[in-house]
Formats: structure tokens, C-alpha cells, sequence
């Protein structure tokens, strides 16, 4: 009987971890007894350190009204189910849940409460990242089209310059041939650079975080007078498998970006964080990471925020326009979504990667 109790409490301990909802256990004092990986996610917290803690340290419920309901459900021993309950999280940002609240007791066992949390804006992300994910493709491949078309009379032009340059004997005639031949190069580099890498990634074991300690050197390299770089590292993400210089470029487009936004003044963090049970597009994945690019700068311009991963559309004077959609396709390449959220005094860009292939 024993044996059989503990193989189904393990089996319940097995499937409340791998739900994609969050799943919280309290005690009568409102200390949380169990909190489920989905709800470490949701939450930002670590179970490890909230076990046990006052209901107020669970930072992102200070000074909501959903420690009142449960305190309610405990006393009237009635479940209680709330609907787009807004809870704060840290860094200003702030989750829409649905909460299920179910207070348990037992015969001679001391009150609890069950509660569920389920992120109804998740679906909204869902089809966000799939509408982003389809436009960068269809915008991949109109990219391709162009560019085949674009390359052959430039070759022609180049071939037609050169031959007209060997019959040239007047060197002041020659240097328009020169042009010509240096603007066919350039525009095919910048065809290039619209394309990105056309090689599949090679890929080997790599720390996410040597990779953005490379960014900062460089980045301190360029800008000595600033601005201030911050790190923020979750020192759990393991080594994964990603080819090192497409994550440097791809980082690196974003964080010049910010310290381009930032100034010399400003101050601009590279953030880390381990994902569980996390869905990117349609396809769920058991770990995955986020990294986060954050300045301090104006934010993005509201005409250009739908557009801002299209080529050629830059908000900086003189931008070319192509860093963020080289860099979501180098992401891409990795099975990964760059994504943002933007306003006056704070944007934050979003890297999400898996940490598993169907592969490994």
C-alpha cells in the first residue's frame, strides 16, 4: 500500500511538472508549499527560494487583490474563479491570467489552497510569433526572387565595364569604368548582406554566455565613452548547440542598435533567463532561453514599429536598415524568434531559443 501511495504521488509530482499551467500549492498562512516549472516561468521566481516564504515575497502579487480572494476561499472553503486578473511582474512588465482558486480540506489535515494560473494573452503571443515568423519568410523569399533577378544583368554591367576598360587607352576614361565596375560590387554586397549567410549553420557547443561577453568586449571596443553595459545573467542555462559567430552577429546587430538608441549617457543590458515547457510559433519546447537586449533610449517610432524587421527600414539616420532582419534570420537558422516591446525610456528586444533539438 505504501509502495503504491508513493508510485502515485510520484506520477502526480511527474505530470503537474510538465503542464504548461501554472500550478501553485499554499498553505492556511498563504506560504507557498509547491510551485510547478510552468509557474516559475510565469511568475519569474525560483521555487526554490519562494518555498516556505510569506505570500509578499512572491514579488510580482505585492499589492494585488488576488492575496484578498485567497484568503476569501480559505475562509469560505468555496472555490473561486477570476478572469483576466492583471498581475505585475518584474521589470514593468504585467501578465493577463485566468485564476482558479480551490481551497482543500482534509478530514485532520491543515487548509490549503490550490491555485491555477493560466496566461490568456499566451495565444495572442502564439499567433503573433506565427504572423512574424510566416512574414519573414515570405519576406526571405521575395529577397531571393529579386536578388536572382538583380544578379545576372549586374554581371552583365560588370563584364560590359571591364572589356570596355581594356580598350580604353585614356586614363580619365577609365576611371568611369572604374565606377561602374565598384557600384556593381557594392550593390551585390549589399544584396548579400540582405540575404544573409546561405550556408547552413555550423553548429558546435556553445556558452550563451561567452557569447555576449564577446558582444560587450566589442562593444566596449567601439563606444569606450559609453554607454554603460549591465549584465544580468541566469547562471543555470546550459551549453546547446548553435553556431557561435551567427549568435555574435545576430546579438550584436541588437545591441549596437541599443547603444546606438541609448547614447554615450545611456545604459543598455544584456539579460539571460531559462525557459520551461515555453511555445515558440507552433512548437513547444521543454527548455528553452531568452536573452533580452534593453536601453534606455526614445523607443522605436510608432510608424515604424510593425515594420521594423522588413529590410531597408531603419529609425537612425543613415541606417541601412538591415541589421534586424539579418539578425531574425540568423536566429531563425537556430529554430529561434526575435521579438520586442518598445516605449520612451525602455525597449527591451527578445531572443528566444531552444535549448533542445529533435536531434540531441
Amino acid at each position: 500500500m505504501i509502495a503504491d501511495n508513493l508510485q502515485s504521488d510520484l506520477l502526480g509530482r511527474r505530470v503537474l511538472d510538465n503542464l504548461v499551467t501554472a500550478v501553485l500549492l499554499f498553505d492556511g498562512d498563504l506560504c507557498p508549499l509547491y510551485i510547478n516549472p510552468a509557474g516559475e516561468m510565469l511568475l519569474q521566481v525560483s521555487a526554490r527560494h519562494m518555498l516556505g516564504q510569506p505570500i509578499g515575497a512572491l514579488i510580482p502579487w505585492s499589492g494585488c487583490p488576488l492575496e484578498r480572494r485567497l484568503r476569501e476561499a480559505l475562509t469560505t472553503r468555496r472555490p473561486v474563479t477570476e478572469r483576466e486578473v492583471s498581475i505585475p511582474l518584474p521589470n514593468d512588465r504585467t501578465i493577463q491570467v485566468s485564476c482558479t482558486i480551490l481551497p482543500l480540506h482534509h478530514a485532520d489535515a491543515p487548509a490549503e489552497v490550490l491555485v491555477e494560473l493560466c496566461q490568456v494573452d499566451r495565444h495572442l503571443r502564439i499567433v503573433r510569433e506565427e504572423h512574424l515568423i510566416a512574414q519573414h519568410q515570405a519576406t526571405q523569399a521575395l529577397l531571393r526572387g529579386l536578388a536572382h533577378e538583380i544578379r545576372n544583368p549586374l554581371g552583365g554591367l560588370r563584364g560590359a565595364a571591364q572589356l570596355l576598360e581594356q580598350e580604353l587607352t585614356d586614363e580619365s576614361c577609365r576611371e568611369y569604368t572604374r565606377i561602374i565596375i565598384d557600384e556593381v560590387d557594392r550593390l551585390r554586397k549589399l544584396l548579400d548582406r540582405m540575404l544573409g549567410p546561405n550556408l547552413l549553420p555550423r553548429k558546435e557547443r556553445v556558452n550563451i554566455h561567452q557569447i555576449l561577453e564577446h558582444v560587450c568586449r566589442l562593444l566596449s571596443a567601439e563606444h569606450p565613452e559609453g554607454p554603460v553595459i549591465a549584465r544580468d545573467y541566469d547562471p543555470s542555462i546550459p551549453d546547446f548547440s548553435a553556431d557561435p559567430d551567427r549568435l555574435i552577429q545576430a546579438v550584436l546587430n541588437l545591441a549596437r542598435n541599443a547603444v546606438a538608441a541609448s547614447g554615450p549617457t545611456g545604459r543598455v543590458e544584456l539579460r539571460t533567463r531559462v525557459l520551461r515547457q515555453f511555445t515558440l510559433g507552433n512548437q513547444s519546447h521543454r527548455l528553452a532561453m531568452r536573452v533580452e537586449v534593453i536601453d534606455n533610449g526614445a523607443g522605436v517610432a510608432p510608424e515604424l514599429q510593425e515594420r521594423i524587421f522588413l529590410p531597408m527600414v531603419s529609425g537612425h539616420p543613415g541606417g541601412t536598415g538591415l541589421g534586424l532582419p539579418i539578425a531574425q534570420e540568423l536566429i531563425n537558422q537556430h529554430g529561434g524568434l526575435i521579438e520586442y516591446e518598445s516605449r520612451p525610456g525602455r525597449t527591451r528586444f527578445f531572443v528566444y531559443l531552444p535549448l533542445e533539438t529533435s536531434h540531441e
